[in-house]
């Protein structure tokens, strides 16, 4: 059974749940809004419905009820690699299921498929100024593939409302499989002086980016451990609830992405990684720069 029929397997098996809640339990109040949440950006309220992740604040993440330990014990890994596919992770995700190696070789063959990117992207990339934020030209190169959308094609001629999956499912496989590619393009023409590494089809989602980046190993599980453990997260932060938001006005997947990617940039979100790098670097000049190897307890000092 591939991806795509185990996850329409799934969603046959979840409708009648989704049918029943609303009908015999629509009126049970979920959670209670404080003065102060709402003030506050509505921390802690229980607002959205996910069966896909769950943060704790003591444990983490879980993803489909697995810890993250389990999550790269349990997943097929590439050859002599530490860290497991980021494609297997993807099926564990949409289905709950835990793959086997064929199982994710097959959705790795199916992102190889779908890597190619149409040609317009690379101008509207290159079409911005070279002092532009990478998520700016990040955001507009989702948003650029509006046209490309399956979603969008079906439903402005007709499709039943139980049909939207199967366009989304195109969609969404077809965006994620252009995105190291059009990162790693990005990353080339602000911090490479434009010299692009071409994608190598026989590598996996993240061996292949960090390639295209051109990055020895072990970079390629760096890569990985970074896909996966930013995979999802409740669907409650600022980017995953803005895309939730967006496609439930029916946007497609590219406009709805390119929105999430938005609320991602800002400085309180995803736009904080950069300030840990910053504050990084900053901890090895003061530590004497990088041939410098700072024991524990001088790195514990520096913290406190």
């Amino acid at each position: 059974m591939t991806l795509k029929e185990k996850l329409y397997e799934k969603i046959l098996e979840f409708r009648p749940r989704t049918e029943k809640l609303v009908k015999e339990h629509g009126d049970v109040v979920i959670d209670n809004v404080t003065i102060a949440q709402a003030i506050g950006g509505m921390r802690g309220v229980k607002s959205l419905v996910t069966d896909i992740s769950y943060l704790d604040p003591e444990e983490g993440i879980r993803y489909r009820g697995y810890t993250l330990q389990e999550v790269f014990e349990k997943l097929p890994k590439p050859k002599g690699a530490q860290v497991p596919y980021v494609e297997g992770l993807f099926y564990l995700l949409l289905t709950g299921d835990m793959p086997n190696e064929e199982e994710v070789n097959d959705v790795v063959d199916e992102f190889s498929k779908r890597r190619i990117i149409p040609r317009y992207i690379y101008e509207v990339i290159d079409a911005f100024p070279c002092c532009s934020h990478p998520m700016t030209i990040f955001s507009t190169a989702i948003l650029s593939m509006h046209r490309e959308s399956f979603f969008t094609k079906k439903y402005t001629t007709g499709m039943s409302k139980k049909d939207h999956w199967d366009s989304m499912y195109e969609d969404s496989l077809n965006l994620l499989a252009k995105l190291p590619e059009i990162a790693t393009y990005i990353y080339a023409k602000l911090y490479r002086d434009g010299n692009r590494i071409q994608s190598n089809p026989n590598l996996d989602f993240g061996g292949n980016f960090a390639f295209m980046m051109g990055k020895e190993k072990p970079y390629d599980d760096v890569a990985r451990l970074h896909f996966i453990i930013h995979s999802d997260h409740e669907s409650g932060n600022v980017s995953a609830h803005t895309g939730h938001l967006v496609a439930s006005s029916l946007s497609d997947i590219y406009l709805s992405i390119s929105a999430m990617v938005n609320g991602l940039a800002g400085p309180l979100h995803g736009l904080a990684a950069q300030g840990v790098l910053q504050w990084l670097q900053d901890l090895i000049e003061r530590m004497g720069g990088e041939k410098v190897i700072p024991s524990e307890d001088e790195i514990k000092q520096f913290v406190w």
